[in-house]
């Protein structure tokens, strides 16, 4: 399988962009990088893509990196896609209060290609509301709806309209 991650850059900074862009690019991960995190929700809201993973500065006027996070994990929608708060300031209290509220891993700037080795475990788990929603997309997609309702083994349609009618 040969699927390219996508991860979502929130930076506010254009260096930092730029820089975590370079790094995520290095590492083949498809980037989309945007300035604020209204930017991130309108992106994530109108694209309805498949993004996998979420990098956000904390310090951004307007929408901290800490309410983007409480955004995201307050949606039924984006909560499984796991986020990952960084910063240029070592504040213990505000670390700990983001891991609390569920991101990932803080990142202390400026974001090193150590700090991108670590992203990779957090993409290959498979949460449960991710495996409803690619059950789903293979049940909307017309061939796969005529590979699995034909094959009584795997049957994923089956399984999940039977996990949301429950």
């Amino acid at each position: 399988m040969d699927t390219q991650f996508h991860v979502l850059a929130v930076d506010d900074s254009i260096i930092d962009r730029k820089l975590i862009e370079r790094l995520l690019k290095t590492s083949s991960y498809q980037v989309t990088v945007v300035d604020s995190g209204s930017k991130a929700l309108e992106f994530l809201e109108v694209r309805e893509v498949g993004v996998n993973l979420i990098i956000t500065d904390y310090s951004m006027p307007e929408m901290t990196g800490y309410d983007l996070l409480r955004k995201i994990k307050g949606s039924s929608y984006l909560k499984d896609i796991p986020v990952i708060i960084m910063s240029s300031e070592n504040v213990p209290s505000r670390i700990n209060r983001c891991l609390e509220e569920g991101a990932e891993e803080f990142f202390l700037k400026p974001v090193q290609q150590s700090d991108v080795n670590r992203i990779k475990p957090h993409l290959m788990r498979e949460k449960p509301n991710s495996l409803k929603r690619k059950a789903m997309v293979e049940c909307i997609s017309t061939d796969k709806t005529r590979k699995y309702s034909n094959n009584n083994n795997n049957n994923l349609c089956s399984i999940f309209l039977q996990n949301i009618c429950e």
